[in-house]
């Protein structure tokens, strides 16, 4: 067979698999293959290379939009928090030695671990906090809430529609990552609020799945926090601090 027949004949191969793999919606892997086709290199091209490069191309824009929907779900689209900066500097320190870098292997999640980050105000707890769930959203589903508001709504809609809190539940509850920033921030009287951060951190605790808060205060004071109920207070505290503790130290105050 002549080269221009060759050449016919591949271009006619070409053309039939990128449709195919527009029919399958592998819109990038046909992208690639088109691209590399026409170089002047693929002849020379081992065909193991050709096929990692359009898997790797259809690989990434599907974790992209992965990444991107996690975001999105865990309202930190935008976020600009970065875990590479999260280490010992002149303005903070992070204890135990080297936490940071433990826990940015994000192993604690396939172990279904808690973190507990502690430290005063402004003093980084939600960053860290922030940053290792934008570096989880490329794998998990994670969820990010502020304390109060998240358990003033959950009251709200358990009073308004059980079945509609039962089912947000369970999406809270069903995320491998879930943040409760700014932990106990002000005293809990209401015995409904109560119930409900129980439920989420029990529920949690038996599916194995991870929790981080986030607290100005020290788990010893946690109980007395949570009035009303004292059960679920020192339930709720031994389930929140059960595993690994953060402590940030602020240098500059």
């Amino acid at each position: 067979m002549g080269r221009r027949s060759l050449m016919s004949k591949n271009n006619d191969l070409l053309y039939a698999i990128e449709d195919q793999l527009e029919v399958l919606k592998l819109k990038h892997m046909s992208e690639a293959l088109d691209e590399m086709f026409r170089s002047k290199d693929f002849i020379d091209m081992d065909k193991m290379t050709v096929i990692a490069r359009m898997v790797e191309a259809e690989y990434d824009d599907k974790s992209f939009k992965l990444l991107d929907r996690h975001l999105k779900d865990a309202h930190l689209k935008g976020a600009p928090q970065e875990l590479e900066l999260c280490v010992d500097s002149k303005d903070r320190e992070y204890l135990p030695l080297d936490i940071t870098k433990t826990l940015s292997t994000l192993d604690f999640i396939n172990e279904g671990l808690n973190v507990c980050i502690l430290g005063p105000s402004d003093s980084g707890k939600s960053y860290l906090a922030k940053a290792l769930g934008i570096e989880a959203c490329a794998k998990y589903k994670v969820g990010y809430v502020h304390c109060e508001s998240f358990l003033e709504e959950m009251v709200s809609l358990k009073e308004t529609s059980f079945e509609k809190y039962q089912k947000k539940m369970r999406k809270h509850v069903n995320k491998e990552l879930f943040i409760l920033d700014d932990f106990l921030l002000h005293t809990l009287t209401d015995e409904r609020e109560i119930k409900v951060l129980y439920e989420l951190l029990e529920t949690r605790s038996e599916l194995s799945r991870s929790t981080i808060v986030c607290s100005q205060r020290e788990p010893s004071s946690w109980t007395a926090m949570m009035l009303n109920d004292k059960v679920s207070a020192n339930a709720i505290s031994k389930r929140a601090a059960r595993h690994y503790t953060v402590v940030i130290n602020p240098k500059n105050t």
